[in-house]
């Protein structure tokens, strides 16, 4: 499936801006599935620094200087991408999570230790005594770990309530947990903290959804705007996506963007300015299918 994706976003500030510098992670990455096959960012006002580069996570970034004095900054990423089918397999037929740890923390192999980083706690998903008591009835001794991640991510679709407006980017899991409400970022960072607590390598996901349903299917939340799922590594199986806000595998519907440890290591838009004051924030997103 061929996507055309459309990102808007436009800063609006209170008081000029003198001089920032913004990182971009907003060109889609190659993934054994999928390929970007074009990509441009356009930026107002013109940067006079612009640099493309790969993060330490292998993700393409566009480091970017704007000295030129603004009220508003608006990015523009619009990227042309082709999403092939995933192998995944059953779930009843991988290691147990307990094996799928100790592969992590004692196999040498580049595999396992790419993985192995994945298994601490991160500034976004902190490990908590509260979310490892949550996860606990789905890491029973010797069940599978596809099969123990895949209920947990199916008990965080029927426990929390998807709610834009209850949660923000400073809402911590612990709140989120407490509240039992947020959007697919607080879902992403619950499962990578419950599952990191079991020692099972999980990374956070950026990217889209399509923005219209196939025929007869249903739209899928958080469609219109970035989304975010987390992906588990199992031995010989590689790195298996998991959609706890939708309550599914991801397939050829989801477009990843960006992976790290979780999101401050793949914001859309991060930086430092000069000035600026209050300001507002509006995001526009569209998935098209291509064919």
């Amino acid at each position: 499936m061929i996507y055309e994706v459309s990102h808007r976003t436009v800063y609006r500030y209170g008081q000029p801006v003198s001089i920032s510098h913004h990182l971009l992670h907003l060109t889609p990455r190659a993934a054994s599935f999928q390929r970007c096959r074009d990509s441009a960012i356009e930026i107002t006002p013109a940067p006079t620094v612009r640099a493309a580069q790969v993060d330490y996570f292998g993700n393409p970034t566009t480091f970017v200087t704007i000295q030129q004095t603004h009220l508003e900054l608006v990015l523009h990423a619009l990227s042309v991408i082709a999403v092939d089918e995933r192998a995944t397999p059953p779930p009843e037929e991988t290691p147990a999570w307990e094996e799928v740890g100790r592969q992590a923390r004692e196999d040498r192999a580049p595999e396992a230790l790419e993985a192995l980083e994945f298994v601490f706690a991160s500034p976004y998903a902190p490990i908590l005594p509260e979310t490892e008591a949550y996860a606990a009835p789905s890491f029973l001794p010797g069940r599978p770990a596809l099969a123990a991640a895949r209920d947990l991510t199916h008990r965080i679709f029927t426990d929390f309530t998807y709610d834009p407006g209850a949660t923000s980017l400073a809402t911590s899991v612990a709140d989120a947990f407490a509240m039992r409400r947020g959007v697919c970022q607080d879902f992403a960072h619950l499962g990578l903290s419950c599952l990191r607590a079991f020692g099972i390598p999980a990374r956070y996901v950026s990217g889209y959804l399509m923005t219209r349903p196939p025929p007869g299917g249903e739209r899928l939340i958080g469609a219109d705007a970035s989304h975010a799922w987390l992906a588990i590594w199992i031995p010989e199986h590689g790195w298996v996506d998991l959609d706890p806000t939708n309550d599914m595998i991801p397939g050829q519907e989801h477009i990843t963007v960006a992976w790290g440890r979780d999101y401050g290591d793949v914001s859309p838009v991060s930086g430092v300015m000069f000035g600026g004051g209050a300001h507002e924030v509006a995001v526009d997103v569209d998935v098209a299918l291509v064919r």
